[in-house]
């Protein structure tokens, strides 16, 4: 009789893993990305040549490409700009930057942007005003996270993360929890950029 009771549970939670799997998976894996963006090479991809899990998002800009750069360069929890993404998560509570910072604009390869108060993403490789190459290896476990910002021809910019990732077999779980929150987070920050990207380019037309 128990087991039976259990039944209808079982159903749903099937039911929405399927749904899950099928719809909002590859929905949020590929957030405002064209298909050209998603099937297109992009520095870093190397460093993860097997991923579990393989995300592309973008968005447009309504600001020129050398105004969104140094908004990615100066990235980074507690001892950086923020992330612009959810503070009280990722940066202790400490509010992401609203101006660019400039004695955060040097990076270097072998920097790291925090995401703890000890680690976070180590630059990997820079190409200056186009991309950044960021990549934690958590112990046979990798997450790549690479920022690329596109001009387009009517002055906006496009930017693009692309997300790639290997978790072995014992971080799994976190895993599981990591491909739904990347997302959530990642959303908030690709917004917060183009929010500050905009303002600064024309705080007049942003704040009416």
């Amino acid at each position: 009789m128990r087991l039976r009771a259990l039944l209808p549970l079982v159903w749903a939670g099937a039911l929405l893993h399927l749904a899950y799997s099928w719809l909002v998976r590859p929905w949020h894996l590929e957030w405002g990305a064209t298909p050209e963006e998603v099937r297109r090479p992009m520095p870093g991809d190397e460093l993860v040549p097997h991923p579990t899990l393989c995300a592309t998002r973008g968005i447009t800009i309504d600001a020129p490409a050398e105004t969104v750069w140094p908004w990615l360069v100066q990235m980074g929890g507690y001892t950086r700009a923020g992330w612009y993404s959810y503070d009280r998560f990722d940066n202790a509570g400490v509010p992401s930057a609203s101006r660019i910072i400039p004695e955060l604009q040097e990076l270097a390869v072998g920097d790291v942007m925090l995401t703890s108060r000890t680690e976070g993403f180590v630059v990997r490789e820079i190409d200056p005003g186009r991309s950044l190459v960021l990549d934690i290896d958590w112990n046979r476990s990798r997450i790549t996270s690479v920022p690329m910002v596109s001009p387009l021809a009517d002055g906006r910019t496009r930017l693009v993360f692309r997300v790639r990732a290997y978790f072995r077999p014992t971080h799994r779980l976190f895993g599981a929890g990591f491909d739904i929150g990347d997302f959530v987070f990642m959303r908030k920050q690709m917004l917060g950029i183009k929010a500050r990207a905009e303002q600064q380019h024309s705080p007049d037309l942003t704040a009416a």
